[in-house]
C-alpha cells in the first residue's frame, strides 16, 4: 500500500474515531443533563436555592446558619410526602434514634404517640418514678410546645429529640389536657432512664400475667425469663399485655413470637412492586395454655404484629380495643455523614393475609376500659375492667 496512501487512511479513521468518540460523549452528556433535570432536585432547583440563599445573606438582619439551612432542605424533601412516618435524620438525632431501642437513653421517660390524621402528639405511658410522672405529666396529654416551641406540624422524632436536647437538661412542656380548662406547664428534668420492657406477677387461680411496654431488642430475652419464672410458679393460664405498647422492632416481635406459635407464618411485607417478604416460624415451642392478649387504641406498629398473628392461628383471645392501625414498614437508610433518611417502604400483613395499616386489629372480645381510668399511671388490677375481662377468658377457656 502507497504509504501517502496509508497516512491518509490512518488520518481519516482517526478522526472518524474521534467524531464517533465526540458524538458517544455528547449523548452521554445530554443523558446525564436529562437525568439531573429530572424529579425535584434539578439543576434550576440548585441555581435557585443559591439564589434565595444570597438574598437572605444580603438582605436578612439576624444570623444565618449554613448546616441549618441545608438540614431545613432535606427536612422538607421528607415533608413534602405528607407521610408522618418519614423523616430526615441530622447525625446527632441518628444517635439518638440509636439509643431508642437499647434499653436506656437520657430522657423524661415518657412514650409518645403521634396521630396519622392529625399529626398530634401524646402521652401514651409515663413510666413509674420517672421524671415525666413524677413531675405530675399524665397519659392521654396531648403535646404542644417544648421549650417555647409549637411542635404543630413535627415529626414524632423530632419532638423527642427537642425534649432531649433541653438546654440545661431540662425540658419545659406545655401540655393540653381533658378536663382542663387552661394548658398545663411541666419543668422536667433529664435524666437516665432504663426503659421496663417486660413486668410479669402471677395472680390468683395460676393466672400468669407478662405486660410488654416496647418491642426492643431485649424483648425475647426477658419475655423467656419471665415465663420461665411464672412457669416455675405452676402457671397454668396467660395473660399478655400490650396496652399502650407503641411497637419497636420487627426481629423482636418476631423472636417473641416464636416462642409462641405453631409452625408457619408469622408476618409478610409487600412493598409498592408487590414484593413479599416473608418471616416465618420453626414453631418448636407453641404455646399450649389457656392465652388472652389486652390491645387498645395505643397499640401499634409491632404489637399488632403480635395480636394479628396470635389471633390468625387461634392460638390466643384479643380483649380490649381496637389496635392504633399502623402497619407500615419503615426503612432506616444511613448516609455517609452519618444522617439517615427514614421512609414507609412497604405494609404488613397477618398470617392470613390481613392488612394493619389504617385499620388495626380488631379484638375478638370488645371492652372499653372503665371511665376515668384512662389517665392513671398505675392501674390497680381489680379496677382495671379490660384485665378482669381477660381473666374471665382464660378461665373459661379449655385448656
Amino acid at each position: 500500500m502507497d504509504r501517502k496512501k496509508f497516512f491518509r487512511g490512518f488520518l481519516l479513521g482517526a478522526v472518524c474515531a474521534l467524531l464517533a468518540a465526540g458524538a458517544g460523549l455528547g449523548i452521554w452528556s445530554r443523558a446525564a443533563a436529562q437525568e439531573r433535570n429530572e424529579g425535584a432536585v434539578t439543576d434550576q432547583f440548585v441555581e435557585k436555592a443559591k439564589l434565595i440563599e444570597s438574598i437572605v445573606k444580603e438582605k436578612y438582619t439576624g444570623e444565618t446558619d449554613d448546616q441549618l439551612m441545608e438540614d431545613t432542605m432535606y427536612k422538607g424533601l421528607m415533608a413534602s410526602l405528607g407521610d408522618p412516618y418519614s423523616a430526615y435524620y441530622t447525625k446527632d438525632e441518628m444517635e439518638e434514634v440509636t439509643k431508642e431501642t437499647s434499653g436506656s437513653y437520657k430522657g423524661i421517660g415518657v412514650v409518645m404517640q403521634q396521630d396519622a390524621e392529625t399529626g398530634t402528639i401524646k402521652a401514651v405511658r409515663c413510666y413509674e418514678n420517672a421524671p415525666g410522672a413524677k413531675a405530675g405529666l399524665l397519659p392521654e396529654d396531648e403535646i404542644l410546645e417544648v421549650n417555647g416551641e409549637s411542635v404543630s406540624g413535627m415529626e414524632l422524632s423530632e419532638v423527642v429529640d427537642k425534649v432531649t436536647s433541653s438546654e440545661d437538661e431540662v425540658a419545659h412542656l406545655t401540655v393540653a389536657r381533658e378536663g382542663e380548662a387552661e394548658y398545663l406547664e411541666f419543668d422536667i428534668p433529664l435524666e437516665e432512664v432504663n426503659i421496663p420492657v417486660v413486668e410479669h406477677e402471677m395472680l390468683e387461680d395460676h393466672i400468669g400475667y407478662i405486660a410488654l411496654y416496647e418491642f426492643s431488642d431485649q424483648i425475647e430475652s426477658q419475655y423467656r425469663e419471665a415465663f420461665e419464672d411464672l412457669e416455675a410458679q405452676g402457671m397454668e393460664r396467660l395473660i399478655i399485655d400490650v396496652r399502650d405498647n407503641p411497637g419497636g422492632v420487627l426481629d423482636g416481635v418476631c423472636a417473641l413470637l416464636e416462642d409462641i406459635l405453631p409452625e408457619g407464618l408469622i408476618v409478610y411485607t409487600e412493598d409498592k412492586n408487590g414484593e413479599r417478604v416473608e418471616y416465618e416460624c420453626e414453631g418448636e415451642t407453641p404455646l399450649t395454655i389457656p392465652l388472652a392478649v389486652l390491645v387498645n387504641g395505643n397499640s401499634a406498629s409491632a404489637s399488632e404484629v403480635f395480636a394479628g398473628a396470635v389471633q390468625d392461628y387461634g392460638i390466643g383471645t384479643i380483649v380490649g380495643t381496637t389496635t392504633f392501625g399502623k402497619g407500615i414498614v419503615q426503612s432506616l437508610i444511613p448516609l455517609s455523614d452519618g444522617s439517615a433518611v427514614k421512609t414507609t417502604t412497604a405494609k404488613y400483613y397477618t398470617p392470613k393475609g390481613r392488612c394493619i395499616h389504617g385499620t388495626g386489629i380488631e379484638p375478638d372480645v370488645e371492652v372499653e376500659l372503665a371511665e376515668g381510668l384512662e389517665q392513671k399511671t398505675t392501674l390497680p388490677h381489680e379496677e382495671d375492667n379490660q384485665l378482669q375481662t381477660a381473666i374471665q377468658v382464660v378461665k373459661e377457656a379449655e385448656q
